[in-house]
Protein backbone atom coordinates (compact mmCIF):
# COMPACT_ATOMS: atom_id res chain seq x y z
CA UNK A 1 0.00 0.00 0.00
CA UNK A 2 1.34 3.43 -1.04
CA UNK A 3 1.70 6.45 1.83
CA UNK A 4 0.10 9.40 0.59
CA UNK A 5 3.88 11.05 1.09
CA UNK A 6 5.03 8.36 -1.56
CA UNK A 7 2.42 9.42 -3.65
CA UNK A 8 2.96 12.91 -3.71
CA UNK A 9 6.55 12.08 -3.81
CA UNK A 10 5.45 9.99 -7.27
CA UNK A 11 4.07 12.76 -8.60
CA UNK A 12 6.64 15.38 -7.89
CA UNK A 13 8.98 13.17 -9.70
CA UNK A 14 6.40 12.83 -12.75
CA UNK A 15 6.04 16.59 -12.92
CA UNK A 16 9.76 17.15 -12.95
CA UNK A 17 10.26 14.56 -15.52
CA UNK A 18 7.27 16.41 -17.54
CA UNK A 19 8.98 19.69 -17.04
CA UNK A 20 12.29 18.27 -18.64
CA UNK A 21 10.36 16.82 -21.88
CA UNK A 22 8.94 20.32 -22.26
CA UNK A 23 12.40 21.82 -22.05
CA UNK A 24 13.91 19.24 -24.56
CA UNK A 25 10.89 20.24 -26.77
CA UNK A 26 11.22 23.47 -26.32
CA UNK A 27 14.69 24.26 -27.11
CA UNK A 28 14.59 21.92 -29.98
CA UNK A 29 11.60 23.94 -31.23
CA UNK A 30 14.05 26.79 -31.16
CA UNK A 31 16.53 25.20 -32.79
CA UNK A 32 14.73 24.00 -35.12
CA UNK A 33 14.14 28.36 -35.92
CA UNK A 34 17.35 28.74 -35.48
CA UNK A 35 17.78 25.94 -38.38
CA UNK A 36 14.73 27.50 -40.73
CA UNK A 37 16.63 31.17 -40.09
CA UNK A 38 19.61 29.47 -41.70
CA UNK A 39 17.94 27.81 -44.18
CA UNK A 40 16.72 31.47 -45.50
CA UNK A 41 20.23 33.28 -45.29
CA UNK A 42 21.26 30.43 -47.34
CA UNK A 43 19.29 32.04 -50.41
CA UNK A 44 21.45 35.22 -49.24
CA UNK A 45 25.09 35.21 -51.60
CA UNK A 46 27.86 37.07 -49.57
CA UNK A 47 26.38 39.39 -46.53
CA UNK A 48 28.24 37.31 -44.33
CA UNK A 49 28.55 39.72 -41.46
CA UNK A 50 24.10 39.28 -41.88
CA UNK A 51 24.22 35.46 -41.04
CA UNK A 52 26.67 35.91 -38.32
CA UNK A 53 24.33 38.97 -36.82
CA UNK A 54 20.95 36.78 -36.75
CA UNK A 55 22.75 33.62 -35.35
CA UNK A 56 24.21 36.10 -32.73
CA UNK A 57 20.81 37.44 -31.88
CA UNK A 58 19.14 34.03 -32.26
CA UNK A 59 21.24 33.10 -29.53
CA UNK A 60 20.70 36.20 -27.32
CA UNK A 61 16.68 35.56 -27.30
CA UNK A 62 17.08 32.09 -26.56
CA UNK A 63 19.17 32.53 -23.49
CA UNK A 64 16.82 35.16 -22.90
CA UNK A 65 13.90 32.56 -22.43
CA UNK A 66 16.42 30.01 -20.45
CA UNK A 67 17.20 32.63 -17.80
CA UNK A 68 13.88 33.97 -17.73
CA UNK A 69 12.71 30.49 -16.93
CA UNK A 70 15.55 30.00 -14.18
CA UNK A 71 14.10 33.92 -12.59
CA UNK A 72 17.32 35.35 -14.01
CA UNK A 73 17.34 38.43 -15.21
CA UNK A 74 16.59 38.85 -19.01
CA UNK A 75 18.31 42.13 -20.75
CA UNK A 76 16.49 43.92 -23.30
CA UNK A 77 18.46 44.98 -26.12
CA UNK A 78 18.18 47.76 -29.12
CA UNK A 79 18.06 45.86 -32.88
CA UNK A 80 17.88 49.48 -34.59
CA UNK A 81 20.21 48.95 -37.90
CA UNK A 82 22.27 50.99 -39.81
CA UNK A 83 22.86 49.30 -43.97
CA UNK A 84 25.72 50.62 -45.68
CA UNK A 85 26.28 49.99 -49.35
CA UNK A 86 25.82 50.22 -53.13
CA UNK A 87 22.92 49.24 -54.83
CA UNK A 88 21.75 46.30 -55.36
CA UNK A 89 23.99 44.94 -52.73
CA UNK A 90 21.32 42.99 -50.05
CA UNK A 91 20.85 45.62 -47.80
CA UNK A 92 15.86 45.53 -48.61
CA UNK A 93 16.66 41.79 -49.29
CA UNK A 94 18.41 41.15 -46.30
CA UNK A 95 16.12 44.06 -44.22
CA UNK A 96 12.89 42.43 -45.67
CA UNK A 97 14.37 38.83 -44.67
CA UNK A 98 15.43 40.15 -41.39
CA UNK A 99 11.42 41.35 -40.78
CA UNK A 100 10.22 37.09 -41.31
CA UNK A 101 13.25 35.63 -39.03
CA UNK A 102 12.42 38.17 -36.23
CA UNK A 103 8.59 37.18 -36.24
CA UNK A 104 9.48 33.63 -36.48
CA UNK A 105 11.83 33.92 -33.54
CA UNK A 106 9.21 35.77 -31.16
CA UNK A 107 10.95 39.37 -31.54
CA UNK A 108 8.42 41.17 -33.68
CA UNK A 109 4.91 40.77 -33.44
CA UNK A 110 4.35 40.85 -37.38
CA UNK A 111 7.67 40.67 -39.01
CA UNK A 112 6.25 42.93 -41.53
CA UNK A 113 8.19 45.63 -44.00
CA UNK A 114 7.22 48.99 -44.64
CA UNK A 115 10.24 51.00 -47.33
CA UNK A 116 10.31 54.68 -47.00
CA UNK A 117 12.63 57.38 -48.35
CA UNK A 118 12.29 61.51 -47.40
CA UNK A 119 9.13 61.81 -49.22
CA UNK A 120 7.26 59.64 -46.93
CA UNK A 121 8.34 61.83 -43.93
CA UNK A 122 9.17 65.39 -44.82
CA UNK A 123 5.96 67.75 -45.22
CA UNK A 124 5.83 71.16 -46.86
CA UNK A 125 4.46 72.98 -44.00
CA UNK A 126 4.67 73.06 -40.24
CA UNK A 127 3.66 70.05 -37.86
CA UNK A 128 3.27 67.82 -41.27
CA UNK A 129 6.60 66.29 -40.61
CA UNK A 130 6.01 64.96 -37.37
CA UNK A 131 2.54 63.56 -38.03
CA UNK A 132 3.59 61.96 -41.38
CA UNK A 133 6.78 60.31 -39.57
CA UNK A 134 4.53 58.93 -36.50
CA UNK A 135 2.30 57.47 -39.22
CA UNK A 136 4.76 55.82 -40.38
CA UNK A 137 6.09 54.18 -37.26
CA UNK A 138 3.02 53.43 -36.38
CA UNK A 139 2.32 51.52 -39.82
CA UNK A 140 5.53 50.01 -38.83
CA UNK A 141 4.69 49.07 -35.48
CA UNK A 142 5.17 45.15 -34.89
CA UNK A 143 7.84 45.29 -37.75
CA UNK A 144 10.55 46.54 -39.85
CA UNK A 145 11.02 50.38 -40.99
CA UNK A 146 13.22 50.61 -43.42
CA UNK A 147 14.64 53.81 -44.59
CA UNK A 148 16.56 53.86 -48.14
CA UNK A 149 18.85 56.78 -48.45
CA UNK A 150 18.46 58.01 -44.88
CA UNK A 151 21.02 61.05 -45.36
CA UNK A 152 18.70 62.67 -47.62
CA UNK A 153 16.79 63.65 -44.75
CA UNK A 154 19.93 65.89 -43.85
CA UNK A 155 20.12 67.74 -47.17
CA UNK A 156 18.36 71.22 -47.04
CA UNK A 157 20.07 73.38 -44.48
CA UNK A 158 18.54 74.40 -41.60
CA UNK A 159 14.81 75.57 -42.13
CA UNK A 160 14.54 71.69 -43.59
CA UNK A 161 11.82 69.80 -42.48
CA UNK A 162 14.31 66.86 -42.70
CA UNK A 163 15.54 67.31 -39.06
CA UNK A 164 12.50 66.74 -37.28
CA UNK A 165 11.92 63.80 -39.23
CA UNK A 166 15.10 62.53 -37.57
CA UNK A 167 13.96 64.14 -34.37
CA UNK A 168 10.97 62.34 -34.63
CA UNK A 169 12.38 58.68 -35.73
CA UNK A 170 14.33 59.01 -32.57
CA UNK A 171 11.65 60.04 -30.33
CA UNK A 172 9.83 56.93 -31.32
CA UNK A 173 12.87 54.79 -31.04
CA UNK A 174 12.86 55.46 -27.01
CA UNK A 175 9.31 55.76 -26.49
CA UNK A 176 8.62 51.88 -28.46
CA UNK A 177 11.86 50.37 -28.11
CA UNK A 178 10.59 46.50 -28.72
CA UNK A 179 8.25 47.34 -30.53
CA UNK A 180 9.64 48.06 -34.34
CA UNK A 181 13.09 47.87 -35.58
CA UNK A 182 14.46 50.75 -37.73
CA UNK A 183 16.75 50.29 -40.38
CA UNK A 184 18.52 53.04 -42.03
CA UNK A 185 19.95 52.56 -45.25
CA UNK A 186 22.32 53.87 -48.02
CA UNK A 187 26.06 54.50 -49.50
CA UNK A 188 28.65 53.90 -46.72
CA UNK A 189 30.14 57.43 -47.36
CA UNK A 190 26.71 59.31 -47.38
CA UNK A 191 25.65 57.46 -44.25
CA UNK A 192 29.09 58.13 -42.33
CA UNK A 193 28.85 61.91 -42.93
CA UNK A 194 24.99 61.46 -41.82
CA UNK A 195 25.71 59.89 -38.32
CA UNK A 196 28.30 62.55 -37.45
CA UNK A 197 26.16 65.21 -38.24
CA UNK A 198 24.23 64.12 -35.54
CA UNK A 199 26.30 62.85 -33.06
CA UNK A 200 23.64 61.44 -30.51
CA UNK A 201 22.68 58.30 -33.67
CA UNK A 202 25.17 56.45 -34.16
CA UNK A 203 24.90 55.06 -30.57
CA UNK A 204 20.90 54.69 -31.52
CA UNK A 205 21.85 51.79 -33.68
CA UNK A 206 23.98 49.27 -32.47
CA UNK A 207 23.90 46.92 -35.11
CA UNK A 208 25.73 49.08 -38.44
CA UNK A 209 25.74 46.31 -41.00
CA UNK A 210 28.74 46.83 -44.36
CA UNK A 211 27.17 45.27 -47.34
CA UNK A 212 30.37 45.38 -49.67
CA UNK A 213 29.89 44.97 -53.69
CA UNK A 214 30.01 41.58 -54.99
CA UNK A 215 32.64 39.81 -56.81
CA UNK A 216 32.42 38.96 -60.45
CA UNK A 217 32.06 35.18 -59.22
CA UNK A 218 29.32 35.71 -56.71
CA UNK A 219 27.49 37.88 -59.80
CA UNK A 220 27.68 34.91 -61.44
CA UNK A 221 26.00 32.75 -59.39
CA UNK A 222 23.02 35.43 -58.72
CA UNK A 223 22.99 35.26 -62.51
CA UNK A 224 22.78 32.33 -62.22
CA UNK A 225 20.46 31.50 -59.57
CA UNK A 226 18.38 34.01 -61.65
CA UNK A 227 18.13 31.85 -64.78
CA UNK A 228 17.32 28.72 -62.46
CA UNK A 229 14.54 30.82 -60.66
CA UNK A 230 12.53 31.77 -64.49
CA UNK A 231 13.57 28.24 -66.13
CA UNK A 232 16.12 29.08 -68.45
CA UNK A 233 19.29 27.59 -69.08
CA UNK A 234 22.09 29.49 -70.86
CA UNK A 235 25.12 27.81 -73.78
CA UNK A 236 28.75 27.90 -72.88
CA UNK A 237 29.06 31.02 -75.51
CA UNK A 238 26.47 33.08 -73.63
CA UNK A 239 27.86 32.35 -70.07
CA UNK A 240 31.19 33.47 -71.17
CA UNK A 241 29.92 36.84 -72.98
CA UNK A 242 28.13 37.58 -70.22
CA UNK A 243 30.99 37.22 -67.55
CA UNK A 244 33.58 39.18 -70.35
CA UNK A 245 30.71 42.04 -70.17
CA UNK A 246 30.34 42.15 -66.50
CA UNK A 247 33.64 42.20 -65.99
CA UNK A 248 34.50 45.06 -68.25
CA UNK A 249 31.07 46.88 -66.66
CA UNK A 250 32.57 46.38 -62.94
CA UNK A 251 35.83 47.46 -64.11
CA UNK A 252 34.10 50.90 -65.58
CA UNK A 253 34.36 53.93 -63.56
CA UNK A 254 32.18 56.31 -65.80
CA UNK A 255 28.98 55.01 -63.77
CA UNK A 256 28.19 53.59 -60.04
CA UNK A 257 27.91 50.02 -60.59
CA UNK A 258 24.29 48.52 -59.08
CA UNK A 259 25.73 45.05 -58.54
CA UNK A 260 22.58 42.45 -57.62
CA UNK A 261 20.27 45.00 -59.97
CA UNK A 262 22.40 45.05 -63.09
CA UNK A 263 22.67 41.60 -62.99
CA UNK A 264 18.68 41.35 -62.97
CA UNK A 265 18.23 44.35 -65.56
CA UNK A 266 20.97 42.40 -67.68
CA UNK A 267 19.23 38.67 -67.60
CA UNK A 268 15.38 40.28 -67.88
CA UNK A 269 17.01 41.93 -71.20
CA UNK A 270 18.59 39.04 -72.73
CA UNK A 271 15.38 37.33 -71.66
CA UNK A 272 13.07 39.91 -74.05
CA UNK A 273 15.62 39.12 -77.03
CA UNK A 274 15.60 35.38 -76.76
CA UNK A 275 11.88 36.20 -77.04
CA UNK A 276 12.07 38.04 -80.01
CA UNK A 277 14.68 35.79 -81.54
CA UNK A 278 12.36 32.52 -80.86
CA UNK A 279 9.39 34.12 -82.47
CA UNK A 280 11.40 35.55 -85.22
CA UNK A 281 12.90 31.83 -85.77
CA UNK A 282 9.42 30.10 -85.56
CA UNK A 283 10.80 27.55 -82.53
CA UNK A 284 7.47 28.51 -80.18
CA UNK A 285 6.95 24.81 -79.91
CA UNK A 286 10.97 23.56 -79.32
CA UNK A 287 10.99 23.17 -75.74
CA UNK A 288 14.52 23.71 -75.85
CA UNK A 289 14.73 26.45 -77.50
CA UNK A 290 12.11 28.00 -75.49
CA UNK A 291 14.42 28.29 -72.59
CA UNK A 292 17.82 28.33 -73.80
CA UNK A 293 19.27 31.72 -73.95
CA UNK A 294 22.22 31.81 -76.67
CA UNK A 295 25.54 34.24 -77.26
CA UNK A 296 22.82 36.54 -79.38
CA UNK A 297 20.62 37.60 -76.44
CA UNK A 298 23.28 39.11 -74.81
Amino acid sequence: MISSQQGRSRIRVRLKEKEKRETATLETDHHYLLQKAEKELEKLIGVENVKTMVREIYAWIHINRCREKHQLKTVEQSMHMIFKGSPGTGKTTAARLLGRLFKDLGFLQKGHFIEAERADLVGEYIGQTAQKTRELVQKASGGILFIDEAYALARGGEKDFGKEAVDTLVKAMEDHKQSFILILAGYSREMDAFLDLNPGLPSRFPLQLEFPDFSVQQLMRIAERLLVEREYIWTERAKTKFEQALQQRKSSVREPFSNGRYIRNTIEQAIRQHAVRTMREHNEHDVDALKTLSDRDF
